[in-house]
Order: C-alpha cells, then structure tokens, then sequence
C-alpha cells in the first residue's frame, strides 16, 4: 500500500529531516520524493510505502500533523487511492 505526504510552508533547517525520521519511526519507506523552494516557500511530496505501518494512518496523520505544527509547516498523510480520486480533472 502507498500513501502520499505532502509538506509546505516557509523554509526552514531541518524540514526534510524531520518529517524523514518521523516517518522512519512510523516504519514507512519513502519511494520517491520531490522537493523544492519557491521564493522562501518550501514544497515536498512524497510517494510512501505504507505496508508496514504499525498503526491506522489516522493515527500517523494526527502526529504527523503534530510535527508540522512544531516545524511551522503543513504536513498532511492521505492514502493514493484517496490522493488520487482528489485530483483527478
């Protein structure tokens, strides 16, 4: 199973590693990740596996969520298939 995770907000140190080590923790493999700065904004996505989650992805979401808020970023979880169906034109 994948997961998309999106990550926004003004650049700062330690962003990517961060939300990278938190998702370590959560036992979730990054698969492809894209990243860049527009005029002091920072973007991510990132393509995950999350076969291996030990918990509900809510759960993660929440804390994930936690972290963002920490970072002073947006940091938001949401399953492909759900990704997906929310953007599609």
């Amino acid at each position: 199973m994948r997961a998309i995770v999106t990550v926004m907000g003004t650049d700062k140190t330690g962003i990517i590693a961060s939300v990278s080590q938190a998702l370590a923790d959560f036992d979730i493999n990054i698969l492809d990740i894209n990243q860049t700065i527009m005029q002091n904004i920072f973007t991510m996505i990132m393509l995950v596996d999350i076969s291996n989650i030990k918990r509900e992805l809510a759960s993660i979401a929440k804390d994930l969520k936690a972290l963002g808020e920490k970072l002073e970023v947006q940091i938001i979880i949401q399953h492909e298939d759900i990704f997906n169906s929310m953007h599609k034109i």
